[in-house]
């Protein structure tokens, strides 16, 4: 396994980022601790919420078998030295539970992507792979005809976000990454607001 680097330092090596169609590589950034669990899996925003508690244990590990074998998979894998470090979670709005949200508005009607979920491997926390994830996981979309990718991280200001709610990211994270508010929400996580930020062709930093 490659030696993580110093927390707040650069990745030990060259960092890449390719579509989610490895089911153990899903597995061992996602997948629940518990046999037969009903969590986790980054199923809850992906499929349909009577589907989500209905599946547990061995059937919601192949549901995302499925869903690897799709065009387009569910999200991106970052990783060092063929090691899978860090998950995004990403895909068309208009297939998710966002399609259907009442606390994340709709901005208009582009046939958007949304990137809901961020999660990179203890060991490798604070080791600069944030970035380069995001930046796949846009990249991921914008070659597959996205007209642009929304995220709805939490607007913390510099505050702390406990560690199970950081999967959805923070403004200042994202605006790194060349993102822009486009709308506000009345979501909340943690105590903090989300904002919904919008990246564009041609906005990636």
């Amino acid at each position: 396994m490659p030696r993580a680097a110093a927390p707040g330092g650069p990745p030990p090596a060259p960092v890449a980022v390719h579509p989610a169609s490895d089911l153990d590589d899903v597995t061992a950034l996602v997948g629940p601790r518990r046999p037969d669990a009903t969590v986790c899996f980054c199923l809850g925003y992906r499929i349909g919420s009577a589907e989500n508690r209905r599946l547990r244990g061995p059937a919601r590990r192949e549901r995302v078998r499925e869903l690897c074998a799709e065009d387009p998979p569910p999200g991106v894998i970052a990783s060092l030295g063929g090691e899978p470090v860090a998950w995004a979670a990403i895909h068309p709005r208009a297939d998710t539970a966002f399609a259907r949200s009442r606390s994340i508005p709709h901005v208009d009607d582009l046939d958007v992507w949304s990137l809901w979920c961020l999660r990179v491997r203890p060991g490798y926390r604070g080791t600069g792979l944030t970035a380069p994830l995001i930046a796949g996981a846009v990249r991921f979309a914008l070659d597959r005809g996205a007209p642009a990718v929304e995220a709805y991280p939490l607007d913390n200001r510099g505050e702390t976000v406990d560690t199970t709610m950081a999967y959805v990211g923070t403004r200042a994270m994202f605006e790194r990454a060349g993102f822009r508010v486009a709308a506000a929400t009345s979501s909340r996580l943690d105590g903090f607001p989300r904002v919904l930020m919008r990246l564009a062709p041609g906005d990636e930093s």
